[in-house]
Parts: C-alpha cells; structure tokens; sequence
C-alpha cells in the first residue's frame, strides 16, 4: 500500500519549466528529510507551448513505484490556459488539491471536491524583476505555501542552488512573492 507516497502532477507548457519546478520541489522535499523522491517528466517530440506533465512522487521511505502518476493528491499549473485543453485534475484523489498560477481570484474556480490555491505567479515572477513567462521558480512558492510539506526557506534555498549564475536573487524572491500571495481555499 502507498498511503505515505504523496504523489504531485505538474502541468505545464514545453518551455515554461515543469520539469526544473518539479526537481527543485524533489531537491527541497529530500533537504527535508523527505528520504523517498521519485520525478519522472512525460513528454515526446512537444515543441515549445505545448502541454506536458511531470509525475512526482515524495515520501518520508524509499519508492520503488517508478510509474507516472495516474491518481495524484495533487496538481500544479503553471499555466491556467491549460485548463482549456487538458483535463489537469484527471484523476485527482478525492479531496485533493490543485495549485494554480491564474490571474483571477480564488472563488472564479471550482474544481469538485479539491482544495484550490492560486496566485498570478506571471505577475508576481515579472515583480520580482524575471522576464514574462518565466514562472517555474515562483510557483514553487504557492506550493510551498498551499501544501506546508516544504517551508519556503529550504525551497529559496533550492532555488539558489538550481539557478546559480541564472538570477537565482529574482528567481527566489519570485518564490517568496507568490508565497506571500497564494490564496488557499477550503474544500468546495
């Protein structure tokens, strides 16, 4: 049974980062002590813009499911567009959660029975001095601020590491921006 796996799809455009997002959560979840940490990118012959997803699994044990994640408890977007052309809670445990870079408030969403957080990481991530666009690093502040299974700290931290000599200073304080603004709301 895999009740201590917590299992995270990210959805994101070809070019936008996913990928970079889900490993530096995956760096910071183990900093953590989060011992088992599984990341797993899914895409083919995708061309810039186009939608892709990244499968990451954490757990205070080791994994030894390497499979994509088809039943997530949660999912990250990094690009609200998407929800026009991917089913991005497919599968969504019940009482799951959906993290969501989107430029309209919290109550313009529902979801079913998920919990929702959502922040303008795209403005958010421009403020913080990165060019438009640029929104991996900041959404990885609504998801520390919407889950709490990695504080902000040791996800700056993660930041700084993976950006080093690429703006990590506008990169980790996009992340403590968008932390500062995520909007978390109840289950709906």
């Amino acid at each position: 049974m895999k009740t201590d796996i917590i299992e995270i799809r990210w959805h994101g455009r070809g070019g936008q980062g996913a990928i970079t997002a889900a490993k530096i959560v995956a760096n910071g979840a183990f900093a953590s002590g989060f011992k088992g940490v599984v990341m797993a990118p899914t895409f083919g012959t995708e061309r810039r813009g186009a939608p892709v997803f990244v499968s990451l699994k954490i757990s205070k044990n080791k994994i030894y499911d390497l499979s994509p994640i088809t039943s997530p408890d949660m999912v990250v977007v990094l690009d609200h567009t998407l929800l026009d052309e991917v089913d991005v809670v497919a599968g969504l445990k019940e009482n799951g959660l959906v993290i969501l870079n989107a430029p309209k408030p919290l109550a313009e969403y529902s979801f079913g029975e998920a919990k929702i957080a959502v922040s303008d990481v795209t403005k958010h991530a421009v403020e913080a001095g990165l060019p438009p666009g640029i929104v991996n690093s900041g959404i990885i502040g609504a998801f520390s601020q919407a889950t709490g299974l990695v504080n902000i700290d040791v996800m700056v931290t993660a930041i700084e590491n993976e950006f080093v000599g690429k703006r990590p200073e506008m990169n980790s304080k996009a992340a403590k921006i968008v932390f500062d603004n995520t909007a978390v709301g109840g289950y709906i």
